[in-house]
């Protein structure tokens, strides 16, 4: 069996933490590892399982190697989406690619931002689902509802059985609808989690949606290696149409069965979810960072820079980040969208990334900017290096805080200690290197007409 993990979503109900550049999967929310971590970590201990395929982000390859790095799993496949198609394009092109040597493997597909707590009773249900894969069927898993929940799809079933036939799949419910459904006990909710065999699927699509398959198809005919990755054919996969396996598949073919599922699970899609999973203090607040409160109750306070004070205040959710604050009531987050939408509509920068950028190299945190000055804390990992470039609008002052850079300017290749400083005029290749086996650490000052990102000519070697 092959785990999936589809790790492309944005996570924009958990703004101004959760950006599209590094969405919810890949932080700490709830204990020391990332929400995509604890998918792969909660699997320990089932049998015969093979390397992960991650299916991710173009812009999230790196944080993914590392994550995955970090967990020391072994030779995972890395498929690299140019754009966000939804889960049916994700699926199929998991389960072609592993095909692609001839095998017909189990695949267990989970979403990489869910929070599941019973992991025992989760490990029987995959055992199970399993079972009913081998025997060609396509396994979801349905959510025992613990409230009439409006966040959630649901699965209406025909008997509630251990394995049942599915009869519907809903929408979001409004209120109302949720709570008949609920009282009804015919109704899961929607886990988004699936079991199937490669080939099965790949059968459906076939059937259901053949032109999406052959979008699929041919983005992988077309994908290339790229260190680590799988990089998909950029037009094929664009051309291809976004839908849900759900849509796709699950609603059409007559193979599909439930599994129910009662793990304490949570998809952490909102604030005020976020707080219900979290550790509370006695007055039910979840504190986080450097926070200072007075007469709060039933509140979730995160600081990530400076201190937090809030008082006299109930079901509030407050999020201090760098560039970012975030005030509201708890029955309010799920309007978190609306916010997104306009920062979107402005072109804002903070709905897209954080101060702080992790690059193969290292990383680099904005500290401050003006109209023609920009200053930049960079790391740089032991024996790595930026590329060489230029720029055509800016010059660059670089000044050596710790560690020990080697510096390529015009040609010329020199070493700096701390407290030892440069500079890279308008229009000079150059290039910084660490090569020592410590972490190096520069201030960098840039000033020019134009300060953007996308000045940078690259050169090979």
């Amino acid at each position: 069996m092959i785990p999936v993990i589809l790790s492309g979503g944005h996570g924009s109900r958990l703004w101004p933490l959760s950006r599209k550049n590094k969405p919810k999967q890949f932080l700490t929310l709830l204990g020391e590892q990332t929400l995509f971590q604890q998918a792969l970590s909660r699997l320990d201990g089932l049998d015969d399982l093979q390397a992960p395929i991650i299916v991710c982000n173009n812009k999230h390859r790196f944080m993914v190697a590392e994550q995955l790095q970090q967990l020391e799993a072994v030779d995972p496949t890395i498929i690299l989406e140019p754009v966000s198609r939804n889960t049916a394009p994700a699926l199929a092109v998991a389960a072609l690619q592993s095909m692609s040597k001839g095998d017909d493997p189990i695949l267990l597909a989970l979403a990489a931002d869910h929070l599941i707590q019973d992991i025992p009773t989760f490990h029987r249900a995959i055992s199970e689902a399993r079972l009913q894969a081998e025997a060609g069927l396509l396994v979801t898993f349905g959510i025992v509802p613990t409230s009439a929940n409006v966040a959630y799809g649901y699965i209406q079933v025909d008997e509630m059985r251990p394995v049942s036939k599915i009869k519907s799949f809903v929408e979001k419910p409004d209120a109302d609808l949720a709570k008949s459904y609920v009282d009804s006990g015919d109704y899961y909710w929607n886990s988004g989690m699936f079991v199937f065999k490669a080939s099965t699927l790949i059968a459906e699509l076939e059937q259901y949606s053949p032109d999406l398959l052959n979008c699929c198809r041919e983005a992988l005919a077309k994908s290339r290696d790229d260190l680590d990755f799988i990089r998909l054919g950029n037009d094929a996969f664009e051309g291809c149409y976004s839908n849900s396996i759900d849509y796709a598949v699950m609603e059409h073919t007559d193979k599909a069965v439930v599994i129910p599922l009662d793990v304490a699970w949570n998809d952490v899609g909102t604030w005020d979810a976020l707080w219900a999973s979290s550790p509370h203090d006695d007055d039910g607040n979840t504190l986080q960072g450097d926070v200072m409160i007075d007469d709060v109750k039933n509140s979730y306070v995160h600081s990530e820079n400076r201190l937090v004070s809030v008082l006299g205040l109930d079901d509030v959710i407050v999020v201090e980040t760098a560039d970012a604050v975030l005030v509201s009531h708890k029955k309010s987050a799920s309007k978190i969208r609306n916010i997104v939408q306009g920062l979107t509509q402005e072109k804002r920068r903070e709905v897209d990334s954080h101060r702080l950028h992790h690059r193969p190299w290292g990383s680099y945190e904005l500290l401050t900017e003006g109209d023609n000055h920009l200053v930049k804390h960079i790391i740089v990992k032991p024996r790595s290096s930026l590329s060489l470039q230029l720029h055509h609008h800016r010059a660059e002052h670089w000044i050596v805080v710790k560690g020990t850079a080697q510096v390529t300017c015009d040609g010329d290749v020199s070493v700096l200690s701390e407290n030892e400083s440069t500079f890279i005029p308008v229009g000079i290749k150059h290039r910084l290197c660490n090569p020592t086996d410590m972490p190096l650490e520069i201030i960098e000052v840039q000033s020019g007409s134009y300060l953007g990102e996308d000045d940078i000519v690259r050169f090979e070697g």
